[in-house]
């Protein structure tokens, strides 16, 4: 293990970190609220952390290993979620210990968008701003922006980016250059945030909150700058933006690239994984109205198909944006919704869950044992398209599904012990594993009835989520420390 070049690294991008901290300043001034110490303050100590760690070891130039890769990744999730909630720990605005700024720290950044603050109406501007700011960063992974600029000061980036995105496609590059790489995916994200931007501009919302609900609408985040989310808008033209760009953020961010790149969407039509994500969306849409539709929860047609809509692909796609309260919904609605976030979107997107491609392997592979059972000899490969799955990434996805149930369990298990019931306790693990957001039961409105423990058991699994699992796991193994 190289610690000298971990460290290195680390203190690096803390550095790069604490400048994310100086924007909400400027929106204090824009809006003159007395509100931009806390985030001086926190610039100032995290910059302040970077430079501790980066100056005895700036010299170091040995070369990152992919194991070292795991670590750093891991170690800045971790380390960058408690620093990103100094400014929310420091302001005087709103009185959030320290559990409570990490947990709203940890879930902007990893796109869950579970909250445990109230009065969001009533916060400053630059608190929102700030709340919303992290989600932003964290949708596409803040490693992958470090991969484009850590070459600038000497430091490789495929072994980051190998450790952040791990998955069956893990290994597939938009360019030759991994930096051109995380560069295109960032010109590709950046692009659809201007676009939301503008369409929400458009259709109502005042500058502020098109930004601001831009910047979670893409990184499918859900966090808003309102207590009722989507709600406090009342307008089907807003929510028929967010439904299209929800859905949008929910694919492979390379398929954008090449529509962006070609001119063309002939390959979304032709992408197996795409085709599977729009069926489940589209199922899952027309089962929810026809439930609200049959149990009439809404007295206009019109309201019932933009709600049971919106909520079907907020959920779906772990957004997790609200238009109503939809916890409230009969005939099992809610929990098919949040099952539905189980599998998420797909491998590359910014959308949280296990992933279509995962989801979809599984099925095959399931119903190639059932051909097996009535032809024990045949040779029966498990395809994507015309293209047979390699066996190594079959039992891979299982592995991940296996980890995945064990993971799930053993957290519901630990947040059934803070006192949560049986319904809170599932939804609360559903929302955060899956990088979710709101639940069932007590955490429908919000974490903030949860205990101490309970919140950290959240925000474990928010990273757990967020890494995919595998990337927190393999650093509690004997054989990643054997040299």
């Amino acid at each position: 293990m190289n610690w000298t070049v971990v460290q290195r690294i680390l203190g690096l991008l803390l550095m790069m970190f604490s400048f994310t901290m100086l924007p909400p300043i400027v929106i204090s001034v824009i809006f003159d609220e007395p509100s931009w110490l806390p985030f001086v303050e926190g610039f100032g100590l995290t910059l302040g952390a970077g430079l501790i760690c980066w100056l005895p070891v700036h010299r170091s130039r040995k070369d990152l290993r992919l194991r070292d890769g795991f670590l750093v990744v891991a170690a800045f999730w971790t380390v960058l979620g408690t620093f990103g909630a100094a400014p929310l720990y420091f302001a005087d605005s709103i009185t959030m210990s320290f559990t409570d700024a990490v947990f709203e720290s940890m879930s902007g950044l990893t796109t869950t968008g579970a909250t445990v603050l109230t009065g969001l109406d009533e916060l400053p501007r630059s608190i929102l701003y700030y709340r919303q700011q992290l989600q932003w960063l964290g949708g596409m992974g803040i490693i992958v922006l470090a991969v484009a600029v850590l070459p600038m000061l000497g430091v490789g980036g495929m072994q980051l980016y190998r450790a952040e995105t791990p998955g069956p496609v893990k290994d597939t590059k938009l360019t030759p250059r991994i930096t051109e790489t995380a560069k295109a995916l960032w010109y590709v994200y950046l692009a659809f945030t201007i676009a939301c931007a503008a369409s929400y501009l458009a259709a109502g919302m005042d500058w502020f909150d098109a930004l601001c609900h831009a910047f979670s609408t893409v990184a499918i985040g859900g966090f808003s700058t309102h207590d009722m989310s989507m709600a406090y808008f009342h307008s089907t033209a807003i929510d028929i933006v967010a439904i299209v760009f929800m859905f949008a953020a929910g694919i492979n961010f390379s398929l954008h690239f090449y529509a962006w790149r070609y001119v063309s969407v002939k390959h979304y039509s032709q992408d197996t994984e795409f085709r599977t994500y729009a069926a489940i969306l589209l199922v899952l849409s027309v089962l929810v109205v026809m439930g609200l539709f049959r149990h009439q929860v809404y007295a206009s047609p019109g309201d019932t198909i933009i709600h049971g809509l919106f909520q079907a692909v907020s959920i779906a796609t772990t957004t997790g944006f609200t238009t109503a309260e939809y916890a409230s919904w009969p005939a099992g609605l809610p929990v098919a919704l949040i099952f539905a976030s189980f599998i998420g979107g797909c491998a590359g997107s910014t959308a949280g869950g296990i992933k279509v491609i995962r989801v979809l392997l599984i099925y095959k592979q399931g119903v190639r044992e059932i051909k097996r059972l009535i032809h024990p000899n045949a040779e029966i490969p498990v395809k994507l398209g015309t293209k047979a799955v390699q066996f190594r990434v079959v039992d891979a996805v299982w592995g991940f599904f296996s980890v995945y149930i064990v993971v799930f369990v053993v957290l519901m298990l630990a947040m059934m012990l803070t006192g949560l019931d049986q319904v809170s306790a599932f939804s609360a693990i559903a929302a955060t594993l899956n990088n979710l957001g709101p639940g069932l039961g007590d955490v429908s409105s919000g974490f903030m009835s949860l205990t101490d423990a309970g919140k950290w058991i959240a925000v474990a699994g928010m990273l757990l989520g967020r890494l995919e699992i595998f990337t927190l796991l393999v650093l509690i193994t004997p054989t990643f420390w054997r040299h």
